[in-house]
């Protein structure tokens, strides 16, 4: 049928028949698409949903235009009432109350009046440097003819010009908005009224790198005292040489290093002679290496992985093995409701469903590798239903190793080893700063301050 016929000049017989034959058609297209096989040799497109492939690199359909062309859109209001959230404590108020009548005149009192609207009005104050100038007198004694010089405030030594509050700046947005020097320079120019030039600021982040040593040291002991880790690895470019930027972080503390190898030695280098009780990753063989006793698989990486073999062609065990995976993963949303006794007979007939799931023989090749795979994963899949502490997946090291796959797109990487490693120093206190409730600016003005750290007294 090449042309819907005309059906106001159709018979209800001649409508049903032609109801039946489109029918007819619609089951041998559901068929076909059934038993749909890929051609040997040909691979689906890997995205974001069925691989570890950035979301920015996977095809971006066209934005369908509104219906409504021409009509300026209403401005949301965002909450009841309209307009941003006021201010708890304004600087200034001012109120605005009539005197007179508009109309005629009359006078008016206050107590007449009622509140209409309450906005704000916002503005930044002029932005200026505040120069200290030290005069630092000495000589030399009359009786034992010792030299002497006056003693300075503390963070008034000298050296560099720049204090501490130019520093945390400069970093901040160095390493967290991937800002070029010669640009840095520029902004502190016409911003700040401050001229900083580019070798200025290499030296300053030099001192940078030495301030933040000691943040570093201490967020690596506790890191080798934790029961819990969760790793993950992505490339960097170091004097046009790739290396790998390795996460290592809990609830707690992160920590950032730069190494050539992407090989176990760099997890050895890191802990030392301490082994965690847990140990959370994805199923590259550096990570599989762990120390650990326990390890649990990243539940996320598989999804996609399944997703991949389904898009690839498998009908058998990846759906199966997917639906599984999100099975689990909904009971840990909601263990929170569930008494032990419950929880306990889900983890049951998890396992049990695993257990029929693995006896499947499916015929794609996708379908044999990931059988094959979690064949050997059996107690590596559900670790987190037993332990509440113990995450499911591995997104919060894939969160805390983002930004470093931006800056590394928007800087092509390190000239120089301290850079790299001033960059790893930065990104472990602003993730460290995080967990502690801090911003990324704040974490960095704390660990810069002279007498601040990330973490309370203990």
């Amino acid at each position: 049928m090449e042309k819907l016929p005309d059906l106001k000049q159709l018979s209800n017989e001649a409508k049903e028949a032609l109801i039946v034959e489109l029918w007819q058609e619609i089951q041998k297209l559901s068929a076909a698409l059934a038993t749909y096989e890929p051609k040997p040799g040909s691979s689906p497109t890997k995205t974001s949903k069925n691989s570890s492939t950035q979301p920015s690199k996977g095809f971006k359909p066209n934005i369908k235009p509104s219906k409504i062309q021409g009509i300026k859109r209403q401005r949301s209001l965002g909450r009841v009432g309209g307009g941003r959230e006021l201010h708890p404590h304004p600087d200034q108020t001012i109120i605005a109350q009539v005197k007179n009548c508009p109309q005629c005149g009359e006078k008016v009192t206050a107590a007449t009046q009622k509140l209409q609207s309450v906005y704000e009005k916002i503005e930044l104050p002029p932005i200026r440097p505040i120069i200290t100038r030290i005069e630092r007198y000495g000589g030399q004694c009359a009786c034992c003819q010792a030299e002497y010089v006056a003693p300075v405030p503390l963070g008034m030594e000298p050296g560099s010009p720049f204090g501490s509050s130019i520093q945390s700046l400069v970093t901040y947005l160095r390493y967290t908005h991937a800002i070029s020097y010669e640009r840095l320079s520029s902004i502190f120019a016409s911003v700040f009224g401050l001229k900083i030039s580019v070798g200025a600021i290499a030296n300053l982040l030099e001192k940078v790198k030495t301030s933040l040593d000691d943040q570093v040291t201490q967020i690596l002991h506790r890191l080798r005292r934790a029961k819990l880790i969760c790793s993950d690895e992505t490339s960097a470019r170091v004097n046009g040489q790739n290396q790998w930027e390795w996460v290592f972080q809990n609830q707690d503390v992160c920590l950032h290093v730069i190494r050539p190898s992407r090989g176990t030695g760099v997890i050895n280098e890191v802990l030392g002679e301490h082994r965690p009780d847990i140990w959370v990753s994805d199923l590259f063989s550096a990570q599989k290496n762990h120390p650990a006793p326990q390890w649990q698989v990243c539940l996320a990486h598989q999804l996609r992985d399944c997703q991949y073999a389904i898009d690839a062609g498998d009908r058998i065990f990846a759906p199966a093995m997917k639906r599984l995976l999100l099975r689990a993963l909904i009971i840990h949303r909601q263990r929170e409701n569930m008494d032990d006794t419950r929880l306990l007979r889900y983890r049951i007939n998890l396992q049990e469903r695993l257990t029929k799931i693995l006896d499947l023989a499916p015929q794609h090749p996708d379908g044999i590798r990931l059988r094959k795979r979690y064949g050997g994963l059996i107690d590596n899949l559900f670790l987190f239903l037993e332990d509440a502490t113990i995450p499911p997946t591995n997104n919060s090291s894939e969160q805390a190793i983002r930004m470093s796959v931006i800056f590394r797109r928007v800087t092509n990487g390190f000239r120089s080893e301290w850079g790299r490693d001033l960059f790893a120093a930065v990104r472990s206190v602003v993730n460290t700063g995080k967990r502690q409730g801090l911003t990324a600016y704040q974490s960095i003005q704390q660990a810069l301050s002279t007498d601040g750290s990330l973490f309370s007294p203990s």
